[in-house]
């Protein structure tokens, strides 16, 4: 299975959208070459601004561009967008609307190298809790490309999470994309498996042993509702599956929304109580919690 960067495939797609769509803007906090944005500073250098290390002025500059009209990508690790400049986003980009497109590479614990300080397992929690804030976790480094170019058409606030690792590419170039339509990557009858993220593929090798219908929530928030209850209507169970703590992410999102209109058995799959830590390899960290299609496994024996 090729494996690519879901960062590498932003900074592609801000390249390209920046030569069709002028209003595209691209800023970043001292980190163009971590979230790939070198090659937009290169090619448009007059729609680029580095803010170095002052996530919450990078924001606060980025609602003023939002409401002069422009479409202004802030990016920067997870673990800063949202964490260090909550604040920013919660009273000037949401109680404003404004049409901020907030980007978190290196989100989960891909950024396996740097510890815990540098790992958020907390993101979407923060994000999917604000007013009008669309959130957007794609498969892979194909999706992340068409997320970017849907980002830009349509307007408001949304935050998109990106890995820094290279993970499997899972989803197809003829696949499309709708912001809040879920995607079902495969269908089956023994449970339902909705996964977010690099971990669908992980997802998607566990259903061929268990006859599962694996759904790719790559919008955690608006919720596509309708394509959940289809699938847990036939299958009664569900298991959920993210590189995110377990508390406030896209498992929670789905068990308040099944809680409410179809309560079935549900499992949710994702970081414990802990922050993250340093390790050898990406991997070694997806295998201590259990992130992988073996663990999905040996809930169903």
């Amino acid at each position: 299975m090729n494996k690519e960067s879901m960062r590498e495939a932003f900074g592609e797609a801000m390249v390209e959208l920046g030569k069709t769509n002028p209003k595209v803007w691209a800023l970043t906090a001292d980190l163009a070459s971590s979230v790939k944005l070198t090659a937009f500073a290169q090619a448009f250098p007059q729609r680029f601004i580095n803010f170095g290390v002052a996530e919450a002025n990078m924001v606060g500059a980025a609602v003023g561009m939002a409401l002069e009209g422009l479409i202004p990508f802030a990016a920067s690790f997870a673990v800063f967008i949202p964490g260090r400049c909550f604040d920013q986003i919660r009273v000037s980009v949401c109680q404003n609307q404004a049409n901020v497109k907030l980007v978190g590479s290196h989100a989960g614990l891909s950024n396996f190298g740097d510890g815990a300080s540098a790992q958020s397992v907390e993101d979407i929690a923060l994000m999917r809790v604000l007013p009008g804030m669309t959130v957007i976790c794609p498969a892979d480094a194909l999706q992340t490309k068409k997320a970017v170019w849907a980002m830009a058409q349509k307007s408001g606030p949304m935050y998109l999470r990106l890995s820094r690792a290279e993970t499997p590419i899972v989803t197809k170039e003829e696949d499309t994309f709708e912001i809040g339509r879920a995607q079902v990557m495969r269908e089956g009858s023994e449970a339902t498996i909705i996964a977010c993220g690099s971990l669908l593929a992980e997802a998607l090798a566990a259903a061929e042993e268990l006859d599962a219908e694996v759904i790719n929530l790559h919008t955690i928030k608006p919720l596509d509702k309708e394509t959940i209850l289809k699938s847990v209507q036939k299958t009664r169970r569900v298991v959920t599956l993210e590189e995110h703590s377990i508390y406030g992410g896209m498992g929670s999102a789905v068990a308040e929304f099944l809680a409410q209109e179809y309560p079935v058995p549900i499992k949710i799959l994702g970081i414990p109580d802990v922050f993250g830590e340093s390790a050898r390899s990406y991997q070694e960290l997806l295998d201590k919690h259990g992130l992988n299609a073996q663990n999905i496994i040996k809930i169903f024996e």
